[in-house]
């Protein structure tokens, strides 16, 4: 049997099937990419809601302590307690993140900044929580938080660019449809404007 007359079939058989094994090994390595990427916002996603979370619970020691002081403004208790409800009911999906979850999830957290804000600046009317060394910690805790928050944000966001980036990339893109663009974390509305200080 002539093998030589079989020889350039083989050749091209074995080349199609190079091309087809090289391009299937590609879309695999392209999908378990992306996965990776998905996983690292979900992952950073989880940091950011850490961080509020330890918020929420120094907040509720802090509200806690101020009660201590019997002649406390309620209604300043009252706003940062409701805040803080409000805020911990959003829960938000880190595989389906979009603009309008997390609009809303900051909406209610920066409810939750500005009503504490409010508490302790009436705080200083009251020497005596002043000079409570719970309250002073607390107050220091929180305001390390806040640094965690700021954080936990920035490292989402960076991690939204890099998931976007190597999803929305063609040609990638074409073998990604079930991948979605995921939102980034984006300052609340009015924080461009300067803060009224009064006295």
């Amino acid at each position: 049997m002539d093998f030589k007359k079989f020889l350039p079939w083989i050749i091209g058989i074995g080349l199609v099937l190079v091309i087809v094994f090289g391009i299937f090994g590609w879309v695999i390595g392209v999908k378990n990419g992306a996965m990776r990427f998905s996983q690292a916002t979900e992952k950073t996603w989880g940091d950011v809601q850490t961080s509020y979370q330890r918020r929420n619970d120094l907040i509720g020691n802090l509200v806690n302590t101020v009660k201590g002081a019997a002649d406390f403004e309620k209604s300043t208790l009252t706003a940062v307690i409701e805040a803080r409800a409000k805020a911990t009911a959003i829960t938000i999906d880190p595989r389906n993140i979009s603009p309008e979850q997390l609009a809303q999830f900051n909406s209610a957290q920066s409810g939750v900044s500005s009503s504490l804000s409010k508490l302790l600046v009436s705080v200083e009317q009251y020497p005596e929580l002043k000079a409570n060394q719970n309250f002073l910690k607390l107050q220091d805790e929180l305001a390390s938080t806040e640094n965690q928050i700021l954080t936990a944000r920035t490292r989402f966001n960076e991690s939204v660019q890099e998931y976007n980036g190597y999803i929305l990339t063609m040609p990638r893109s074409w073998f990604l449809e079930s991948y979605k663009e995921k939102a980034y974390f984006q300052a609340v509305e009015g924080a461009d404007k300067p803060v009224e200080v009064k006295f």
